[in-house]
């Protein structure tokens, strides 16, 4: 089974799942996103948004493949850039930190580790862009509501729990949970960077060709 991540795109957008491909939520603050709704078309809007932000600020999305198959995303940006990051009762996000607005492992490639993949491909890259902290408004009740499309976009505060966010502001429904970017990298998963930068900069012939001996000298008398 081959897993890869990839940074997200206009033209990886479209591998989202339709109904997060359709979904301004984070993207827009309340009455805008309810306009976009209504005007039936919010996809323009979230490729307006994700177009805007790879221009201004770089990578804002990471998916994660699975023996070619779409099977997770993550999106985080700065949180002006998130209008709705102001509507929480446990805003603002802090200044030094970026906002994690939503995390979505296909329910088919649940329990493999993806989650955790993808928030260590956030670390990376944030942590080599100079920021220190991931934060995320977590759903305490995560599946309480049934079928509440907005709900969907938030992720479980256990799940950021589980991959080592620290609760920094507590609220019975939205707390706000952090990570620090110095602890989110194993020493594992360094290494494993460090390996793959390391491949990535040498070419399949130099990977493949056999290391010959040195030749002999002859020794002087």
């Amino acid at each position: 089974m081959s897993r890869r991540l990839v940074s997200l795109t206009l033209d990886t957008l479209e591998d989202l799942p339709r109904s997060c491909r359709q979904c301004v939520y984070w993207e827009l603050d309340p009455v805008s996103a309810e306009r976009a709704c209504a005007a039936g078309d919010p996809g323009l809007e979230k490729e307006a948004w994700v177009s805007q932000t790879l221009l201004e600020w770089g990578s804002c999305g990471k998916l994660a493949y699975v023996d070619g198959m779409p099977a997770g995303f993550v999106m985080y940006a700065p949180p002006a850039y998130v209008p709705r990051s102001m509507a929480f009762p446990t805003s603002p996000v802090s200044a030094d930190a970026a906002l994690l607005m939503t995390a979505h492992v296909v329910p088919a490639f649940a329990g493999g580790g993806l989650g955790r993949m993808l928030v260590q491909g956030v670390a990376r890259d944030l942590t080599k862009r100079g920021i220190k902290a991931i934060e995320a408004f977590g759903d305490a009740k995560f599946g309480d509501d049934g079928d509440d499309p907005t709900r969907a976009c938030l992720a479980p505060a256990d799940f950021f729990l589980s991959v080592g966010f620290k609760t920094v502001r507590p609220h019975p429904r939205y707390p706000r949970l952090r990570l620090e970017l110095r602890t989110a990298l194993s020493w594992k998963s360094d290494v494993e960077y460090a390996l793959e930068k390391l491949l990535g900069s040498m070419s399949p012939e130099t990977l493949l060709r056999p290391v010959r001996p040195a030749p002999a000298t002859r020794s002087m008398s």
